[in-house]
């Protein structure tokens, strides 16, 4: 039997200074956007507020949709959504060994390249909507094979 698509859905947060808020796994040295897969039942953006709150301590409302990204090698959807805190307090947990901000320039390397393009396209689309395929060895791929 096929596999069912999986849907990701991800927070794009920016404070004052326009840095961008990642967590470093606890499962692998990697700097991600607060996200995951969708729950049965729940909307992409109220799957967005749920993991950024699981994963970093904060409270967040959706100002927009920053993006739909289909990895059709993965059959997988990913909706990136920008997001304001409207409150909670950043705390470490078992998903996030440290959070931190980070200039667009300053994104760690160990950061997956396909949220590296999301992260870009936040800034770089301020009205649209952005449609894009992404394909290609995801981060724990790359990260096995040295290259990440």
């Amino acid at each position: 039997m096929k596999q069912p698509f999986t849907i990701g859905t991800f927070g794009i947060i920016r404070d004052e200074q326009n840095r961008v808020l990642l967590c470093l796994r606890t499962d692998y040295d990697l700097w991600n956007l607060p996200g995951g897969c969708l729950e049965k039942g729940e909307s992409p953006w109220a799957g967005a507020i749920r993991e950024v709150k699981e994963e970093t301590g904060l409270d967040v409302e959706i100002i927009r949709l920053v993006g739909i990204y289909s990895k059709p090698d993965k059959d997988d959807i990913v909706f990136d959504f920008e997001c304001k805190i409207i409150g909670g307090e950043i705390t470490l947990n078992a998903e996030a060994r440290d959070i931190k901000w980070f200039a667009l320039e300053e994104i760690p390397k160990n950061t997956p390249p396909k949220q590296v393009e999301r992260i870009k396209d936040l800034f770089d689309n301020k009205e649209e909507v952005v449609m894009k395929i992404q394909i290609g060895k995801g981060a724990i791929e790359l990260i096995k094979e040295g290259k990440l």
